[in-house]
C-alpha cells in the first residue's frame, strides 16, 4: 500500500523543516511499501514556501503545491488530497503539536482492526502528556461530547489533527469545510458512513500558545460548534 501524508503549512518557517526531517525518517510498517507527502503552502506570508523548496531540493516523494490566496486548513488539506495518490491518506499539521513518531502506531491499527479511519486522541491513557490550556481542552470535550451523542459513537477526540482513513473512504465524504471546521466535517460524515469503522489511538501531545505560534482563536469554536450542528444535527452533505 502507499501512503499519502498531506501537510497543510501556514507561516511555519521555524518549524517546517523538523516536521520534514521528523516524516522522513519514519519507521513506516511492511504493509506500506511506498509513501509521498504533499506540502500545501496555505499563502504564508513569511519564508515557509522558500524555506521548503530548498529543503526538499532533489527529493522526489516530496510535492509542494501553493495557494494564491490564503483559504484555510481545510482547503489546503483538500488541496493535497485531490493530488495524492495513495491507497491511505493522512494528515500531518506543521505546528508538531503531533509528532510524527505516531503513525506507525496508527497505521498498525487500522490495518489490524481492519478499520477504514483511525482517529488520533490526545485524551486516551497511556501516554504522558504535557498539561493543555483548560479553556481549549473544556471546549474540545464539550463539542467531543456532542459529536459523540449525535453520532452515536464513544469518541474522545474530535478536533485532533491526526487523522488516517482510506482512499475509499475519502471518495465517498464529498468534503467542504475551508477552515478549522475541517476535522469536524471529516469526523463527522466518516462516523455517518461507517460508524463501526473508526477506531482511536491516543497520541502524543505538544500545545502551543498563541505566542509561539498558534493560529486557532476563540471565534472559530463558532463556526466548529456550527459545523457540528450541520453534519451531525441536520445531517447536510
Amino acid at each position: 500500500m502507499k501512503l499519502s501524508i498531506v501537510v497543510p503549512l501556514y507561516n511555519e518557517e521555524r518549524l517546517i523543516v523538523e516536521v520534514l526531517s521528523k516524516l522522513m525518517t519514519v519507521n513506516y510498517p511492511e504493509f506500506i511499501h511506498s509513501h509521498e507527502i504533499l506540502i500545501v503552502d496555505d499563502c504564508s506570508d513569511d519564508n515557509s514556501y522558500e524555506t521548503v523548496l530548498t529543503c526538499i531540493r532533489g527529493i522526489s516523494h516530496i510535492k509542494l503545491l501553493r495557494h494564491d490566496v490564503n483559504k484555510g486548513k481545510g482547503a489546503a488539506v483538500r488541496t493535497g488530497l485531490q493530488a495524492a495518490d495513495g491507497d491511505l491518506f493522512i494528515i500531518q499539521d506543521a505546528d508538531l503539536e503531533l509528532t510524527p513518531c505516531d503513525i506507525p502506531v496508527m497505521l498498525r491499527t487500522l490495518k489490524d482492526r481492519n478499520a477504514s479511519f483511525v482517529n488520533g486522541s490526545r485524551y486516551l491513557p497511556g501516554i504522558e502528556r504535557p498539561p493543555s490550556a483548560r479553556g481549549r481542552m473544556f471546549f474540545n470535550k464539550l463539542f467531543t461530547w456532542i459529536t459523540a451523542r449525535l453520532t452515536r459513537s464513544t469518541i474522545t477526540d474530535m478536533a485532533c489533527g491526526y487523522k488516517l482513513f482510506t482512499r475509499e473512504l475519502y471518495q465517498k465524504l464529498n468534503l467542504r469545510e475551508d477552515r478549522f471546521a475541517f476535522e469536524t466535517e471529516l469526523i463527522i460524515k466518516g462516523l455517518r458512513l461507517h460508524p463501526q469503522g473508526l477506531v482511536e489511538v491516543p497520541v502524543h501531545y505538544y500545545p502551543r500558545n498563541h505566542r509561539q505560534g498558534k493560529k486557532l482563536k476563540a471565534s472559530d469554536g463558532l463556526v466548529i460548534f456550527r459545523a457540528i450542528i450541520r453534519y451531525g444535527l441536520l445531517k447536510k452533505d
